[in-house]
């Protein structure tokens, strides 16, 4: 009897290991792991790298990447250590796929320690193009100075954390670490150790922020350097600018959050310009973050959309709105500096004037009629003229709606802009 229960509670242990196995190992010997609400946190969390496919089996494009992911699933963590598959049924784990934004299929991101990554994979859909993706994620991020005038020449067009630290064994840097590998696509991280950074350490290790097109302008990290999330809100803060750069390589998702562009074209090297709007969506327009996403563009690489507004890369800077249906350019960049002219221009495109404008012409600005008077005799008395009539125009159309998720690739849930 004794021999029974103690066969029977052998097993029952043997089980509970493979049963804990299934959530929190690290599955690199097999394919893509089936991600489930009841066991998708335990093996972000495990992991170092995980690359999730979310699909739909109905979806064509799920379909035509599904065998490409599972030989990928077998063969690159096989290659690359520390790297897990995963895919994410969307049409039966609803609450997943809601939890992470999924808005088309196949989508697929990478999580990092746990932590999903703020861009997700948009390049080819092949099994040698993930095994660069996954090389390319799993080096460094962090350029070690060998001496601190290197640091003189780091580029100055982006923003830059830069941390000095005693030894790259203390848990200091080793947060330092993983908070920058966190941040990879949204800032330049440097480091200077030991002997060198010394004069830079007269208090203990240390971190600041240099922003970009400055000099003499760091700005000092006072927290705790082992609070993670502490130092990643900061971090945040800095390497996530109100005003953003677009490029081709990141206009899809930008184009995907669905937010109207208030973008400024300019030469490359203007940089007083750009600070310039930068100093002014700061003072007039935080209250529209969330309604508008504020855009940088090199004007001498985005010359199509200066087209379309009838403008050349002579006509530079150049501020418009892109609502994703029509382009509207802000009538005279000189007066961007004057209080409220841009925060009215905003405004017109929520209330739909800029709209109408385009289309019917300027809105009416004579005063109403007064009750028994014709029109005639308000004309006679005021000394004006017949109104003229107003000529519809059409607005250009929008230009970098063309760079949204395309249907030839993905399966849109919805079509929001």
């Amino acid at each position: 009897m004794m021999d029974a229960a103690r066969r029977l509670m052998s097993f029952q242990f043997t089980f509970f290991l493979f049963y804990l196995a299934t959530l929190f190992e690290n599955p690199t010997d097999s394919s893509a792991v089936i991600l489930q609400k009841n066991n998708i946190d335990g093996v972000l969390n495990h992991n170092e790298l995980v690359f999730v496919n979310f699909y739909a089996d109905w979806c064509r494009f799920s379909k035509m990447l599904e065998p490409v992911f599972e030989e990928a699933s077998n063969t690159v963590p096989a290659a690359i250590q520390n790297v897990v598959f995963g895919k994410v049924n969307c049409d039966s784990e609803t609450e997943v796929a809601q939890k992470f934004g999924i808005s088309k299929y196949p989508t697929l991101k990478l999580f990092r320690n746990g932590r999903v990554q703020k861009r997700e994979y948009r390049g080819q859909r092949s099994v040698e193009a993930f095994k660069e993706y996954i090389e390319e994620q799993m080096k460094s991020n962090i350029r070690e100075v060998n001496d601190l005038r290197e640091l003189n020449d780091i580029d100055g067009k982006k923003r830059n954390i830069i941390g000095y630290f005693n030894s790259k064994e203390s848990p200091e840097y080793k947060t330092f670490q993983q908070v920058a590998s966190n941040l990879r696509d949204d800032c330049d991280f440097s480091v200077a150790v030991g002997e060198i950074s010394k004069k830079e350490r007269i208090s203990g290790d240390n971190i600041i922020f240099r922003p970009p097109r400055t000099k003499d302008q760091d700005m000092v990290y006072l927290g705790s350097l082992v609070n993670k999330d502490l130092l990643t809100a900061w971090t945040t803060d800095k390497c996530v600018p109100l005003v953003r750069e677009i490029t081709f390589e990141n206009g899809e998702e930008l184009t995907e959050e669905g937010l109207p562009f208030l973008i400024l074209f300019h030469n490359p090297d203007d940089a007083n310009i750009v600070q310039k709007f930068n100093q002014i969506v700061s003072r007039e327009l935080l209250h529209e973050k969330g309604n508008i996403n504020f855009l940088i563009a090199d004007g001498t690489k985005f010359t199509h959309p200066l087209h379309h507004l009838g403008k050349s890369t002579k006509d530079l800077p150049v501020l418009a709105i892109d609502s994703f249906r029509h382009m509207y350019l802000f009538p005279d960049i000189s007066q961007m500096n004057v209080p409220g002219k841009l925060k009215q221009f905003c405004a017109d495109l929520h209330s739909g004037k800029l709209h109408r404008e385009f289309h019917h012409g300027p809105d009416p600005t004579t005063p109403p009629q007064i009750a028994g008077q014709d029109q005639q005799q308000q004309q006679q008395q005021g000394g004006g003229s017949a109104p003229q009539e107003k000529r519809p125009t059409t607005p250009p159309e929008s230009q970098f709606v063309k760079l949204a998720p395309s249907k030839n690739r993905y399966t849109l849930l919805k079509d929001e802009l």
